[in-house]
């Protein structure tokens, strides 16, 4: 479902972009947008209380984090602030870059929660756990999508392309 949310709201996006909208003139901010939907929805559910079944709530979010976590709900209501603060800084262009960094690292950290949830065969909303061949690519996906809308890696490659360049030159005038 979250996959769907993000692919959906990338392509509104993208094509309020078409009808001339700057802000959605390309497929990175668009992702960076569609990425920050996805968030907002996601973390909504860390703090949906337990008698709620429509959707996923807290209790199926503690059921997931791995037993060597301490303080587990608290990990959950933590998790869920970074995933809103992370989508909220996505959608600004200043701070896209420094959130998408910081999202991809939260991604990574919680892998572990989605290893066990699938290994553990943690139920979700009532329904079944979902498979480690699905939660795995999702996450590495989530992971990509952060960092490219976030343009880090391109960018930092040319900041480091850069700053050697203009090193060397300075090495080369001092010999």
């Amino acid at each position: 479902m979250t996959v769907i949310v993000l692919l959906v709201a990338t392509l509104v996006f993208r094509l309020l972009g078409m009808l001339k909208v700057r802000r959605f003139a390309t497929w990175r901010v668009s992702a960076a947008h569609g990425l920050a939907v996805m968030l907002v929805m996601t973390a909504s559910a860390h703090f949906v209380p337990a008698g709620v079944t429509v959707m996923p709530n807290h209790a199926d979010m503690v059921a997931m984090v791995p037993p060597f976590v301490p303080f587990p709900a608290l990990m959950v209501y933590l998790t869920g602030v970074l995933e809103l603060a992370g989508a909220a800084g996505l959608v600004l262009a200043r701070t896209r870059g420094a959130a998408g960094t910081c999202l991809a690292l939260l991604f990574v950290a919680m892998l572990p929660a989605n290893i066990h949830a699938a290994l553990a065969d943690v139920p979700f909303a009532g329904g079944e756990a979902s498979p480690l061949w699905q939660r795995i690519p999702e996450q590495v996906l989530y992971i990509g999508i952060a960092l490219w809308a976030a343009e880090r890696p391109a960018a930092l490659w040319a900041r480091f392309n850069s700053s050697s360049i203009q090193t060397i030159d300075r090495e080369r005038e001092r010999v």
